[in-house]
């Protein structure tokens, strides 16, 4: 499930420093120190997020890789169950019927 408030948060920190401008009974100088102050803790929101987002990503891929690697083992042994049980059957090599067939 993925986290979809850095949107959010990024368009709260807009109007919060709209209306702190307009709403602000404080200096200019006091109001930029405050502004600087939030566009900082902004930056370091995204930052962490995209921190947090990275190592969740690399999580996933790893997750891909196992799932991928148990189907191949799984396909490699169904495969050599079925080529084991032609044998038996008296089928002979299959990978030599493979060959016949691509010679002619």
């Amino acid at each position: 499930m993925a986290d979809n408030s850095l949107p959010y948060f990024i368009m709260g920190v807009g109007v919060g420093a709209a209306l702190g401008i307009l709403l602000a009974p404080q200096s200019g100088e006091e109001t930029r120190e405050d502004l600087l102050r939030r566009a900082d803790d902004g930056r370091e929101y995204v930052r962490r997020r995209s921190g947090e987002l990275r190592e969740r990503a690399g999580e996933v891929v790893e997750q891909g890789r196992g799932a991928v690697d148990a189907q191949r083992g799984q396909l490699h042994s169904a495969f050599e169950a079925g080529r084991k049980a032609y044998r038996e059957a008296g089928g002979g090599n299959p990978e030599d019927k493979t060959e016949t067939a691509a010679a002619s």
